[in-house]
């Protein structure tokens, strides 16, 4: 009878080692994809909604659309609906919609 051997997951990628484990020390590896998808560890895809947002692609960030970082969801706390883009810092929210007044502030 044909042993199937064990199922790793790491991130996004199964592997499958086959073989008896025991006593063997070149173990075969095939890497095969996760037929589950994508498990959500990359950048989301979200709908900033008023007062909430609506997570359309798993993930566990959302990029600052000034600066760039990566804002994780669960500290995700400034949006532009209209824009439908996500802000680090309450600062980016001001040099976005109101670029000439931190200039006239300096």
């Amino acid at each position: 009878m044909h042993d199937p051997g064990n199922i790793v997951m790491v991130g996004d990628i199964a592997h499958h080692t086959v073989g008896d484990l025991t006593g063997r020390e070149d173990l075969r590896s095939l890497a095969v994809l996760n037929k589950f998808g994508p498990s959500g560890h990359g950048e989301a895809q979200v709908q900033y909604l008023d007062g909430d947002f609506r997570v359309i692609s798993p993930g566990t960030y959302v990029r600052c659309a000034v600066t760039d970082e990566r804002i994780p969801l669960d500290e995700l706390k400034y949006w532009s609906v209209d824009l439908q883009e996500a802000y680090a810092v309450p600062i980016a929210v001001l040099k976005r919609h109101f670029p000439g007044a931190l200039k006239a502030a300096d």
